[in-house]
């Protein structure tokens, strides 16, 4: 009922909506002189917010046009690869007509299948680019999937995603993102058990629930203080008619996004609030900052029902992959035997979905990675989004992911064994002739921050 609630106050809300666009074109003409009064431009702004608030997102589009490559600016074509009904995978193809064949290391980013569009990882995408040759899983709308495509739970993300790094070919290193961190983590261990020759090189999980015991937070909390029954019965949607995945038992990407947003409430109020003054003052950078955020942050996609049902009873209350009791398809998950993939963490400080250390347990699960090839990254002042977009991510997180990625692909085509992180990172503890130290969190000689923290934004960087 809830779905249906949903879709009849959007049609409740359209013939308002056309109203205060009427109104807004009203006021907003140029020849009319109330546009440029003092109650003329509150209104005005008063319309454009409430439109903002409104009105349906649809699906963005990466639009990645170009990147700096060499000093050129060389031309970037999105390409689906491989598809499948519940995920496409797509490659950003830089060309090799400006710059010759380049031989830049494969990275597969996997985005969250959590709500939002694979487009929120396009600052990383971008970030990545002009170093490497940069794959993507693009996830689809529940609700856009026809219910005769079957089924897609927890066991066939993980299926896909070793699909997909078999696709790409050897020497792949994987990035994945907050909640396919457990399924990546998984895949890896599937393929090092059965000796598969695409192993990844590097796994890099950022954010992730490896172990949610861990620091647990309000999202933690009250997914371990409800039965799944209660689950079942209180998100869980079927898709309404007239979308293609007519009668499909779903989570619905709205509640997801209400959860999200009463979490940091007053900081998106406060968000609005600030762009109401914004255009009333004409502040043209500032609308359009909050503007490109919330047309991500609100654009909203389906879950299949049997995919988030599994999730929050494996990795949220049973804890399997952590005790060591994970069974995919009747196999046993042991990630000790994961040997051949270097392992990278990285963390938020004022991360509020996915507490310190949930991430970093994953190194006390692959025991058999060379301590040499394991660094965990605890960066200052973010929050969840901001371990994965914005400024901290483009000037600290990602150079290290760079040199962490471009150390190992030397090793893995080399052979040469020796090679050792390169400064500032710090290896796991135990290992020999190394500092106590092991985490790498930054000083202010390292971050040139000195303390002082940009202002937050809606993003929770």
């Amino acid at each position: 009922m809830n779905y249906y609630a949903y879709e009849m106050a959007h049609a409740f809300m359209s013939p308002v909506r056309f109203g205060v666009q009427a109104l807004r074109q009203t006021l907003g003409w140029p020849l009319n002189p109330m546009s440029y009064t003092t109650a003329g431009k509150n209104m005005i702004a008063a319309c454009e917010v409430f439109e903002n608030i409104t009105r349906r997102y649809g699906k963005p589009e990466f639009g990645i046009k170009s990147v700096q490559l060499a000093g050129l600016t060389v031309p970037i074509r999105e390409e689906v690869v491989l598809a499948k009904p519940f995920c496409n995978l797509i490659h950003f193809d830089r060309g090799q007509a400006e710059t010759g064949k380049r031989y830049d290391p494969k990275v597969l980013i996997i985005a969250p299948m959590s709500g939002h569009y694979a487009t929120l990882l396009r600052g990383t995408v971008e970030s990545m680019l002009p170093e490497h040759d940069v794959y993507i899983t693009d996830w689809a709308d529940a609700r856009n999937v026809p219910i005769a495509a079957g089924r897609f739970d927890f066991d066939d993300f993980v299926d896909y995603l070793i699909d997909f790094m078999r696709f790409i070919g050897t020497n792949t290193h994987v990035i994945a993102v907050c909640q396919p961190a457990v399924p990546a983590l998984v895949a890896a261990a599937l393929m090092a058990s059965r000796n598969e020759t695409c192993q990844p090189a590097s796994l890099v999980l950022m954010g992730g629930p490896i172990d949610t015991r861990r620091n647990p937070t309000k999202v933690n909390d009250l997914a371990a203080d409800r039965s799944i029954s209660w689950f079942e019965s209180n998100v869980i949607s079927t898709v309404p008619f007239p979308h293609a995945g007519f009668m499909r038992p779903v989570y619905p990407g709205f509640m997801q996004l209400t959860g999200f947003m009463t979490m940091n409430l007053e900081r998106h109020m406060n968000a609005h609030v600030d762009l109401f003054n914004n255009l009333v003052k004409g502040d043209c950078d500032s609308v359009n900052q909050h503007q490109a955020f919330y047309e991500e942050y609100l654009a909203v996609m389906d879950l299949t029902a049997e995919f988030y049902l599994q999730t929050v009873q494996t990795v949220f209350q049973d804890h399997l992959l952590p005790d060591k009791k994970l069974m995919h398809r009747n196999e046993l998950v042991d990630c000790s035997a994961i040997r051949n993939t270097a392992l990278m963490t990285v963390e938020g400080e004022r991360d509020d979905i996915c507490g310190l250390g949930q991430t970093e347990a994953a190194h006390d699960l692959c025991v058999g990675i060379p301590h040499d090839e394991k660094v965990h990254y605890v960066q200052q002042g973010v929050g969840h989004y901001g371990v994965f977009n914005g400024t901290r991510w483009r000037t600290e997180i990602q150079p290290r992911i760079r040199e962490f990625i471009r150390t190992i692909n030397y090793k893995r085509l080399t052979g040469n064994q020796s090679t050792r992180m390169p400064k500032p990172y710090r290896v796991l503890k135990d290992a020999p002739d190394v500092a106590p130290d092991w985490r790498t969190k930054p000083n202010g000689a390292l971050n040139g921050v000195n303390g002082k923290h940009p202002p937050s934004s809606a993003a929770g960087e």
